[in-house]
């Protein structure tokens, strides 16, 4: 048996024998039943230490290239798989779910897929996703940039981008943010794929299976579902009119400790609450007190309808304790898949790896036609005209939702955002509703796929009123109201009376 050995190598010599085995196993120099030297022999004739040819075979055992039986010595066992005959022409189906890893295979909720898959039915009045108006898409605006870009970027337009993203679009969500009152130079931002990346990186940077999360009750279910997905234990924090509240968040800070707690203060999903000023240095000084990182996520904060909000998380914190996550994805539309991080940079260094790992980097096209898009001033034009239109379909909602109303049902008036979180009769069975509604060519989304448990919210729906033509808000209402009064006659025989009750 030839081996040569390297003492030079930075290859261990355990590894040396080992992989020269292999190969001679793997060519059939040594083939099946054949009985390695003994360790003590062996380590005699490459004059090493028989520890050293003991761990070279372990190795070979752990691949199963040999075993060892005891009065027989270590034997070179068959390569050959099993030889199966195709003739019938059947192959097993292949267990699938038997490969997943055991989050995902328990995981059967694919919600934000049915509604991508809803909101394209051209008969259908939608409520349910958080999907942006393609009527005022800028698309006038956008082909003017791209064409000018071609002219001037060229080949520019398909080379990769830097990892973090797009230095000149770096300093022009910089510059978006000033107007936030959060300072971050472009070195302080990483692009990413959408804020949804965001939420995926977050989960894979800080959580470890069985770790614990903090989340507003009700939250954004993207977060609940990727957040599960990297096995962590998702724990719900209760909001009322003002927030998050922060006196339960104490109680259960002092039982758990948590990875992160996750927030959208601002015009909340799907509630459209906004923490208070107050319940943000709480929550601020909870999280010093407790060395909690918080994970502020801030699609809707530009869509303010009323006055301007509160200033962000990441606005009042002067320790670094708060990661920001936005996207232009709710401001413009979602097909451009371009959200950002503006975070530690400890953290921004393990964003970065992580989209390096991933997909390398985001659309470039897509990042020179939003950086031309905002330094032209298009963005905050567009930005008014969200505001003046969203404003107007809130009114009429909320003035189907009075003209219409069902005794029993309550709803709140969001200073900006995207949803009305409406409160159904106590009464009201959740599947019949979303039935009976279907078969009006309404779909909405329930309540309990915003609570981490699954078992609340069976009284709430999300009313979306950005994305539905706005002729047909008021039509959509009215169906939908009447199968709730549809439904709740059909199971109770009246209407629940209670009135005004907290939405949350």
């Amino acid at each position: 048996m030839r081996i040569i050995i390297n003492r030079n190598a930075d290859t261990p010599v355990y590894l040396q024998i080992k992989n020269q085995l292999r190969e001679m196993i793997f060519s059939d120099v040594l083939p099946e039943g054949m009985i390695l030297p003994p360790e003590r022999s062996l380590a005699k004739e490459l004059d090493v230490n028989r520890s050293t040819v003991i761990k070279a075979y372990q190795e070979l055992k752990a691949d199963g290239l040999v075993a060892s039986y005891v009065g027989k010595g270590t034997v070179v066992v068959s390569q050959a798989g099993e030889k199966t005959s195709l003739s019938e022409g059947y192959i097993n189906p292949l267990p699938w779910y038997q490969l997943f890893t055991e989050p995902i295979a328990a995981s059967n909720d694919n919600v934000i897929g049915d509604i991508m898959a809803i909101n394209s039915g051209d008969n259908i009045i939608s409520f349910a996703g958080g999907i942006p108006t393609p009527d005022l898409y800028p698309v006038e605006s956008m082909r003017e940039i791209q064409a000018e870009l071609f002219q001037t970027a060229g080949r520019e337009l398909f080379l990769h981008s830097s990892v973090e993203g797009y230095y000149p679009l770096r300093e022009s969500i910089g510059y978006l943010l000033r107007q936030r009152q959060i300072t971050a130079a472009a070195k302080d931002i990483v692009v990413l794929s959408g804020s949804q990346q965001g939420l995926d990186f977050a989960a894979r940077i800080f959580i470890r299976p069985g770790d614990t999360v903090l989340v507003e009750e009700p939250t954004f279910f993207g977060a609940i579902q990727i957040f599960r997905a990297a096995g962590a234990r998702v724990i719900g924090v209760p909001i009322d009119k003002d927030g998050l509240r922060t006196d339960v968040l104490e109680a259960l800070l002092s039982r758990h400790k948590p990875k992160f707690i996750y927030t959208l203060p601002t015009f909340q999903n799907p509630s459209g609450v906004t923490m208070s000023l107050e319940r943000r240095y709480q929550l601020l000084k909870l999280a010093y007190q407790y060395q909690l990182p918080i994970l502020e996520d801030d699609p809707y904060g530009e869509l303010y309808y009323d006055s301007v909000p509160i200033p962000p998380l990441k606005a009042l914190d002067k320790h670094g304790y708060v990661m920001y996550l936005s996207t232009f994805s709710k401001s413009l539309f979602l097909g451009l898949r371009v959200g950002w991080i503006t975070a530690a940079p400890q953290v921004l260094a393990k964003f970065a790896q992580l989209k390096q790992m991933t997909d390398l980097h985001v659309n470039t096209p897509a990042q020179l036609l939003l950086d031309a898009f905002i330094r032209k001033g298009h963005y905050e034009q567009h930005l008014g005209l969200l505001r003046s239109e969203y404003a107007k379909r809130r009114e009429v909602m909320l003035h189907a939702l009075d003209r219409y109303k069902v005794p029993g049902t309550s709803w709140n008036k969001p200073a900006g955002g995207y949803y009305i979180w409406c409160r159904l009769p106590d009464n009201i069975v959740r599947h019949k509703l979303v039935a009976s509604a279907g078969k009006k060519g309404v779909v909405f989304l329930p309540g309990e796929v915003f609570y981490p448990d699954g078992t609340q919210g069976d009284t709430h729906v999300r009313l979306n009123y950005t994305f539905a033509d706005i002729e047909k808000l008021e039509t959509g209402i009215k169906l939908l109201m009447q199968a709730v009064k549809e439904t709740v006659s059909a199971g109770s025989g009246q209407l629940s009376s209670h009135n005004s009750k907290p939405l949350v």
